[in-house]
């Protein structure tokens, strides 16, 4: 962290007030010594900001000359690095940005002479003595709603990306009553509610299906859309919790019945499970390393789980229930 770098971001004026913020952490990002290096993964956690938006306010501050982007290639593996981001009070911002970018001095061509090279424009010619550039011929013109500048770390995150996740994260916006054209609660922003999101699916072992039936069944019982994923918590719980119970009756070679009466009558003729499998299961959740929502222990349990024995005070703490 840089005193100056952010005591100059306060003091500029004239910005937008979510432009502005990215700007300030920039400058938090900012070292005396090495410079402003952040990804944008961890600029968009800063401010909170989905990616798309966070380019459009680094492009404002691009606009008004207080930032410059440089894009560096490591030159041994010829792979993209990290963004440098160039402050305008730092003094290498004098310097003119090169044609090929047009977000500043590239670093790894900065030692480099002779013409841009004919097949991609990036480097110098197959003539001279440096040989030419790696092919970095595609645009890194984008669609507004991705990345204008696609850091490493992102590549390794959208390889391992689900496929159509953005869509069903989405569709549970909507099913829980929020439109993400419109408006959403900070609660909803972000990588961290799709992370939290995912821990449904990793961690409970839902499918996006039963997530949005759930969601769906949730939305009927309260009518206020949530604000955010951590108020379906216990929803999702008990939702994997009845997704366990079936797997484990297929197990043991019980078959449910399905359609009409016939499925009525099984869900009535179901067994309840007994209070003591109830308390027995909460136990293992609190007194366990895996994922456990805290608001998905009720007062009256916590209670009892007390008294029988079953939990400590001190594990409810460290569990936050």
């Amino acid at each position: 962290m840089s005193h100056l770098a952010t005591n100059w971001a306060i003091q500029q004026r004239g910005l937008k007030p979510a432009t502005k913020l990215v700007l300030w952490y920039l400058c938090d990002r900012h070292t005396t010594d090495y410079g402003c290096f952040p990804s944008q993964l961890q600029l968009a956690q800063d401010a909170e900001l989905s990616r798309s938006a966070l380019n459009e306010h680094l492009l404002r501050l691009e606009e008004a000359s207080l930032i410059r982007r440089i894009i560096r290639v490591d030159p041994r593996t010829k792979r993209q690095q990290s963004t440098r981001y160039l402050l305008a009070f730092e003094a290498e911002f004098a310097l003119e940005p090169t044609p090929e970018s047009g977000h500043g001095a590239d670093e790894t061509n900065a030692e480099q002479e002779g013409e841009p090279s004919p097949e991609s424009g990036h480097g110098p010619s197959p003539d001279s003595a440096h040989g030419p550039c790696p092919d970095l011929g595609p645009s890194r013109v984008r669609n507004p709603d991705t990345n204008s500048v696609r850091e490493p770390e992102e590549e390794e995150e959208r390889a391992g990306a689900r496929p159509g996740f953005e869509d069903f994260f989405g569709e549970l916006l909507r099913t829980v009553g929020h439109d993400p054209a419109v408006w959403l609660p900070g609660w909803w922003k972000g990588e961290s509610a799709r992370e939290h999101v995912r821990g449904w699916i990793d961690r409970l072992g839902l499918s996006e299906e039963q997530i949005i039936e759930t969601a769906q069944a949730w939305r009927r019982d309260i009518p206020e859309a949530p604000d955010g994923p951590k108020a379906l918590d216990r929803a999702m719980a008990k939702a994997a919790d009845a997704v366990a119970r079936r797997r484990a009756d297929a197990a043991k070679g019980v078959q449910p019945r399905i359609g009409g009466k016939a499925a009525k009558s099984a869900k009535a003729d179901a067994p309840m499970p007994s209070r003591e499998e109830i308390l027995a299961f909460y136990a293992r959740c609190v007194n366990g390393d895996g994922f456990f929502p805290p608001n998905s222990l009720s007062s009256s349990i916590r209670a009892e789980l007390l008294a029988r024995g079953l939990v400590t005070e001190e594990r409810l703490r460290a569990r936050g229930a």
